[in-house]
């Protein structure tokens, strides 16, 4: 089992290939592989190799399945993170407000801006600007005293690029995938969640694509791991079912 450290100044990357965060889907799904395969003793082969990941893993786990089937053939993920991007950045829109008094990055780790560090991320992943220093990313809304500011293009370029898209854009290798499972707590408080999975399982539902979805009964990190834990009660039989251990 290969746990990479993906860290970021901005606390994370999606692990989407970005324009101003680095090639992250690349490293996670091509560089990382390879090197693993050439130095450590594995079945070089997709039918023998899976992602998984919870929260903002779980979205990355869900990406880099669909962009590489060729590389994983199968994918759990538990308790995925803004699949859609735009429908967490309204869900969150007061976030904004608080960018007045982000003026440079280390502005971000005072306390008071912990949460609002998220959309920075968001928009580094997503609609990265490598003309607008010092974060180089372009946000979808903004705030004039509390007038709403709406930059459409970049609002449809959130939504876009979002992990809740490829199945529409990546079809024919969602069809490739040989086995697809998403969960989530019901009583998530990173409110989006419950909604966003929920839609992202009836979208697979509705293009025909075989998967398993679950809600249980739990918050986003409750039931996680221990005794009642999904990584060990699911995650793992699911990975042990689905995958080859022997050439």
């Amino acid at each position: 089992m290969v746990m990479p450290d993906e860290s970021t100044v901005f606390k994370g990357s999606f692990y989407a290939n970005s324009k101003s965060s680095g090639n992250w889907s690349d490293f996670t799904s091509i560089e990382l592989v390879e090197f693993i395969d050439k130095n450590y003793r594995t079945i070089p082969h997709k039918d023998s190799r899976g992602i998984s990941g919870h929260s903002m893993g779980g979205n990355g786990a869900l990406r880099n399945a669909i962009l590489h089937p060729e590389v994983f053939s199968s994918v759990y993920a538990l308790s995925p993170g803004i699949l859609d991007a735009q429908y967490f950045a309204m869900t969150e829109i007061d976030l904004y407000k608080n960018v007045k008094n982000i003026a440079e990055i280390k502005d971000l780790s005072k306390p008071e801006n912990a949460r609002t560090n998220i959309i920075f991320a968001i928009a580094r992943a997503y609609n990265g600007n490598e003309r607008k220093p010092p974060f180089f990313a372009d946000l979808p809304f903004s705030f004039d005293g509390e007038n709403l500011k709406i930059n459409a293009s970049v609002a449809e370029e959130l939504k876009k690029n979002s992990t809740s898209e490829l199945p529409f854009s990546h079809y024919e290798n969602l069809k490739k995938l040989k086995a697809i499972k998403l969960d989530w707590g019901r009583n998530d408080e990173l409110k989006h969640i419950p909604a966003t999975c929920m839609n992202f399982s009836k979208t697979l539902e509705m293009l025909k694509i075989k998967h398993e979805a679950e809600e249980y009964i739990g918050t986003h990190g409750s039931e996680v791991s221990k005794e009642n834990g999904r990584i060990e009660n699911q995650m793992l039989p699911f990975f042990n079912e689905y995958l080859k251990f022997e050439e």
